[in-house]
């Protein structure tokens, strides 16, 4: 990770740390970078539910259209919506400002390649160095400058491209609820599924500018598994902020995760001999159960490192069709360049009407090994410091000693967040709680 760039573009609290100075600055250097070759520049600029949203979107596109490159602004759509978009636009790049489930006040800014990928390091590394005067962008002059132009067909082309993923699909009389969080989600979402005949029931679709992902959409599902089971729902489906990853829960009002859904959508996809050499991507934190399924369904898994850049990375190096992280991202490449929270969404509800089953009984393909994560807060200029603590690493060696080859410890620190997350698995729920706590006290004494 560079300077401003960490694991999913460049974040920070709006107005304080990703101020619309360096919105500006990475929009010039960001065109100039994408747009070199283009002769006629156009890239494409969307926004999710946050106040900020608006703020960051206009300091952005000055900066892009200061070096000659014209902005369409494609207002409030998912993240995954960029992606496709600049593909079938045939735009220069795409950017998302969005901070995905982060907290209201916290923004982003993510950019896509012409072909809806998110830049490599690489690139990533280029724009920064232009930020920090090391190339200097063009600098147009009157018919030169750029323009900044609405993208009205922007949902309406993105819900076309959805509904084509699923061809034939009719879910007249399942009853379906969704949570979009107060997101980007929350218009097209509900669309999507009342199109295909669902009954279905919105939840934080509501979007103020303020209220996105609080207390609600796949990090906050108590309100949703309660609905579910309060009204006789046969699933609940939780977007995140941005709308890039989506969980679940069942008729019983029971979460089901990101692994779960793997599980499910990979075995249907191997029965039906579309599953790319039988494989499936998953990361370093998916459970211990996604390797016993897969070895107990003929099903090869590889794991990469978290973040769903990196699940693509391994898909893209293999040549495989699905990939996806414990959270909820999950990539079709053959629909997409990036996580779908509504594409992964279609694609399990498509699982349960073709085969006539439940949720509660489909995900049964798969037993969960006991799993603890523990957030621990630490500074950002810190959290990468803990393995090269000798009392960090003395409290994780004896604990990876007494699991004895029946579980493990993964510590990451998180690319988004100022956190470092302490996950075990193990056979014990009891034992491997209490080990956790412990050493994220551990962490969190040593770091603060």
């Amino acid at each position: 990770m560079g300077k401003y760039f960490g694991t999913d573009g460049v974040r920070g609290v709006a107005n304080s740390e990703l101020t619309p100075e360096l919105a500006m600055k990475l929009g010039k250097a960001g065109a100039y970078v994408l747009t070199k070759t283009s002769s006629t520049p156009k890239i494409l600029v969307a926004v999710d539910s946050r106040r900020s949203g608006d703020m960051l979107a206009a300091a952005l596109s000055a900066g892009l259209c200061s070096v000659g490159t014209n902005v369409c602004l494609a207002g409030i759509v998912p993240t995954p919506a960029v992606a496709y978009l600049v593909r079938h636009y045939g735009f220069d790049a795409g950017v998302m400002i969005s901070a995905s489930h982060n907290p209201m006040a916290d923004n982003g800014i993510k950019f896509f390649n012409h072909l809806g990928f998110k830049l490599p390091d690489a690139l990533e590394n280029e724009i920064e160095s232009c930020m920090e005067n090391q190339a200097k962008p063009p600098c147009p002059i009157g018919q030169d400058v750029g323009i900044t132009l609405p993208c009205p067909t922007a949902e309406k082309d993105y819900l076309t491209y959805l509904l084509s993923t699923v061809e034939g699909l009719n879910l007249k009389g399942m009853k379906i609820a969704l949570d979009c969080a107060n997101g980007a989600t929350s218009y097209i979402a509900p669309k999507v599924f009342s199109a295909l005949g669902a009954d279905v029931h919105n939840l934080s679709n509501t979007p103020n500018g303020i209220n996105i992902n609080e207390n609600c959409g796949s990090t906050h599902m108590e309100a949703l598994a309660q609905y579910v089971k309060d009204n006789a729902l046969e699933i609940g489906i939780a977007f995140d902020g941005d709308g890039d990853r989506m969980l679940a829960v069942d008729g019983n009002g029971i979460s089901v995760q990101g692994d779960e859904i793997l599980a499910i959508i990979g075995t249907d996809l191997k029965e039906r001999g579309l599953l790319t050499k039988n494989t499936i991507v998953a990361t370093t934190m998916s459970n211990q159960g996604l390797e016993v399924m897969c070895k107990q369904h003929g099903i090869i898994l590889h794991r990469a490192d978290v973040g769903d850049r990196y699940v693509l990375e391994k898909m893209l190096d293999n040549d495989l069709s699905l990939g996806g992280e414990q959270s909820g991202h999950v990539i079709f490449r053959d629909y997409s360049t990036t996580g779908d929270g509504i594409l992964t969404a279609l694609k399990l509800v498509e699982v349960i009407s073709n085969k006539g089953k439940p949720l509660e009984e489909l995900k049964t393909v798969m037993e969960n090994f006991p799993q603890v994560l523990v957030n621990v807060i630490i500074s950002n200029d810190k959290k990468r410091q803990w393995c090269d603590n000798p009392i960090i690493m003395s409290h994780y060696n004896e604990l990876q000693g007494r699991l004895a080859g029946e579980g493990r410890i993964l510590v990451r620190p998180s690319g988004t967040e100022p956190l470092v997350r302490v996950m075990i698995e193990g056979r014990d729920d009891g034992e491997i709680q209490v080990m956790a706590d412990s050493l994220a006290a551990t962490i969190r004494d040593t770091l603060v």
